[in-house]
């Protein structure tokens, strides 16, 4: 597998001119030039960010879910508002939980990779199906997650409430709580059932860029969402009672273990807006090396719930949740009939037939970097000319050989 993806890589550097020039999206207003995000920059000294994965082919319909005007690549804001905080985040929006009206956002239909904030989408999908109350023994299954990512410390043939993993999940971002409860949530499929209940969830919702591979965020090929999918995916989640007792929770006692035996412990909350932001509700955080600092967070203030969500962020000089409490202290700015688009509700753009034609699948990631200003990009337009691919092809194998011997795995924390 990995060969055929360097391989593909290869052809993909090799042959520019076979590649089209990447579609623009629509300005905010006819014949207005997009207006650039306001950005941080970045220090030189920061860890560079691996390539960044190819995303599926652009739909142009699905770039104007929620208004024309959010199929920005660039900044929308609501006419005479003043000007958006800088951030290091690649895409970002602003909303009203409530009213669901879109504040102001940065490419907010732009394609990227979620991170741990993937979890609020297997929250969304199977928190209502699970009794909290329930007792899961965890399985050696559940805890094949990547070494060193993020982890709760459940053990194997360790008996844990329902409502326990839930914490570990989204108080210390634990993979293994993830993949216990995707289990649990997919009922006979398993894991995998619990996956795709999410991918029905985020088409349901509307969240059309939004394609799950992993319930916690853990990076895999095809494995996408965007700003804008965040914050249908978040509403959902701040709406249950349950989610919003937990995302304020401080800590938690995970329980002792007889068989085998384990000491129990306390985990913390990983969420800093729920210390330091007056009004907060509470959220997610996320970070692997491919998709850096993902965050979504959500505050209350005079009545009126906003929540944030941002993408490809760094953590210098300020942190995602430092940036999201600048952008919502925006947010909180505007005047309550400001917006630029709105929030789609559930089930509003479901197709009229009872077998839709099926969307693009996200491909297999390439290693081409982006552009700076994080746009999707569009496949080749079509395939190889023959005689080429095959004189190419032996360059291209021996290529692809050297650079699988040489890579080396990389580490996420999700």
């Amino acid at each position: 597998m990995r060969v055929r993806l360097l391989v593909a890589t290869a052809c993909a550097l090799l042959v520019p001119v076979a590649v089209p020039a990447p579609a623009t999206a629509a300005p905010a207003r006819t014949g207005a030039a997009e207006t650039p995000c306001p950005r941080v920059a970045v220090s030189t000294s920061a860890p560079s960010r691996p390539p960044r994965p190819s995303p599926p082919p652009a739909v142009a319909e699905d770039r104007v879910v929620g208004g024309p005007a959010l199929a920005a690549s660039g900044l929308v804001i609501p006419a005479g508002a003043r000007s958006a905080p800088a951030v290091t985040a690649t895409s970002w929006l602003v909303a009203d939980l409530d009213t669901g009206q879109v504040l102001g956002a940065c490419g907010p239909h732009e394609y990227a990779t979620p991170a741990s904030v993937q979890k609020l989408l297997l929250a969304a999908a199977v928190l209502p199906r699970l009794d909290p109350e329930r007792v899961v023994t965890v399985t050696g299954e559940d805890l094949d997650i990547e070494p060193g990512s993020s982890a709760v410390g459940l053990v194997p043939g360790g008996r844990y409430r329902v409502e326990t993993v839930w914490l570990g999940l989204l108080l210390q971002s634990g993979n293994e709580a993830a993949n216990v409860l995707a289990r649990l949530g997919g009922g006979q499929a398993g894991r995998a059932g619990g996956v795709r209940a999410m991918n029905q969830l985020a088409q349901r919702l509307g969240a059309r860029q939004t394609h799950a591979v992993t319930p916690s965020g853990l990076d895999g090929p095809g494995q996408f969402t965007s700003a804008y999918d965040l914050a249908l995916i978040a509403r959902v989640c701040f709406a249950d009672p349950a989610f919003r007792r937990y995302a304020l929770t401080e800590t938690h006692q995970i329980p002792a273990q007889r068989q085998p035996r384990a000491n129990g412990f306390q985990i913390q909350n990983e969420n800093q807006l729920i210390y330091r932001y007056p009004g907060a509700l509470g959220g997610k955080t996320g970070f692997t090396d491919l998709a850096r600092h993902t965050y979504v967070g959500a505050a209350e203030r005079d009545g009126r719930r906003l929540v944030v969500t941002l993408l490809g962020a760094e953590s210098r000089p300020a942190r995602g949740w430092e940036q999201g409490t600048a952008l919502l202290d925006w947010g909180f700015a505007l005047p309550r009939d400001a917006a630029v688009g709105r929030l789609v509700e559930p089930g509003e753009l479901d197709e009229s037939t009872s077998d839709p034609p099926p969307r693009p699948v996200p491909p297999v990631a390439d290693a081409r970097p982006a552009a700076a200003s994080g746009s999707a990009r569009n496949g080749l337009a079509g395939a190889l000319p023959a005689a080429a691919a095959v004189a190419g092809v032996g360059v291209l194998l021996a290529l692809a050989m050297r650079r699988a011997r040489a890579s080396r795995r990389r580490r996420g924390r999700a």
